[in-house]
């Protein structure tokens, strides 16, 4: 082989190198799968799944396997129903659930539900669920006490309904209720009356007090008069006036003592302006 036929087969060998070099790069990024944070992967070849999922991280697969993720953290599925209750009324109630799927069945939940799992199985349970809980109460039952009892028995129905088929049911919670707008009324009036009422029987519950403290005090008053008047005696008011006028004698300011001429007369105190006063006058007294 003479040198230009090697020139020849040179030149025709340089440009098949860089198409082979790039299929074989992207021979390798096909292989390549990440599986992100919180998801869990189904790999499925040519028709066929793998017999165990793919976790979070970086996996080399076969170059034409399809990777089908699934989210594993709690997610949230609202949803809104016309539902009737007891009374055969309508009313509009918005329902929120709160769950997550089981990681190690998730080949299960991908070949009996596929991937919009919530739209083919969690929506028709749910709105199912609502109706026959609903259609078994009252309207003031959605959004009195009887809320609480209704969301546990929605949850219990879901659970038994979707735990079977790899789906979680973390909560179920009872977002707005719309009644009829004749009935929405008449509730709150009959919750006004009640308030109305409640506020009326603290009223005469604080006016009983205040009464019974009122007889609380007059009888001790009544007491107190009754034990103060059984403890003076005439020897006591007799010793009370002994010791007035002890202090009067001893007193320096003039004065005239009249004492009774019974035992049981108090002394009479006149200062010296009233004798004065009663000279005076017996001086005016015409002859």
């Amino acid at each position: 082989m003479d040198y230009s036929t090697k020139e020849m087969f040179g030149r025709r060998s340089a440009p098949t190198v860089v198409p082979m070099f790039l299929a074989t790069v992207v021979f390798l990024l096909m292989s390549v799968q990440i599986v992100p944070p919180a998801h869990i992967g189904v790999k499925v070849t040519f028709g066929f799944m793998s017999s165990s999922p793919l976790t979070s991280g970086f996996h080399v697969t076969n170059p034409f396997a399809t990777v089908h993720t699934f989210l594993t953290k709690t997610q949230l599925l609202e949803q809104a129903n016309h539902v009737p209750t007891s009374e055969g009324l309508t009313v509009d109630l918005d329902v929120a659930v709160l769950y997550h799927i089981d990681p190690q069945r998730v080949q299960e939940i991908f070949l009996n539900l596929g991937m919009n799992y919530a739209n083919v199985v969690m929506k028709p349970e749910l709105a199912s669920a609502v109706r026959g809980l609903t259609s078994e109460v009252e309207a003031k039952a959605l959004y009195t006490t009887g809320r609480a009892t209704i969301q546990q028995k929605l949850k219990a129905e879901l659970s038994k309904a979707l735990e079977s088929r790899g789906i979680v049911i973390e909560d179920v919670l009872l977002k707005a209720v719309t009644l009829p707008g004749e009935l929405a009324r008449s509730i709150e009036l009959k919750a006004q009356a009640e308030q109305e009422s409640n506020r009326m029987q603290y009223v005469l519950s604080k006016e009983r007090q205040e009464a019974e403290r009122k007889e609380i005090e007059a009888r001790g008053i009544a007491a107190f008069q009754r034990i103060v008047s059984e403890g003076i005696s005439p020897a006591l008011l007799q010793w009370k006036a002994v010791e007035a006028t002890e202090k009067l004698i001893t007193s320096e300011n003039s004065k005239v003592i009249m004492v009774g001429n019974t035992h049981n007369s108090l002394p009479i105190m006149l200062s010296g302006d009233t004798d004065s006063n009663i000279g005076s006058r017996t001086n005016k007294t015409p002859k």
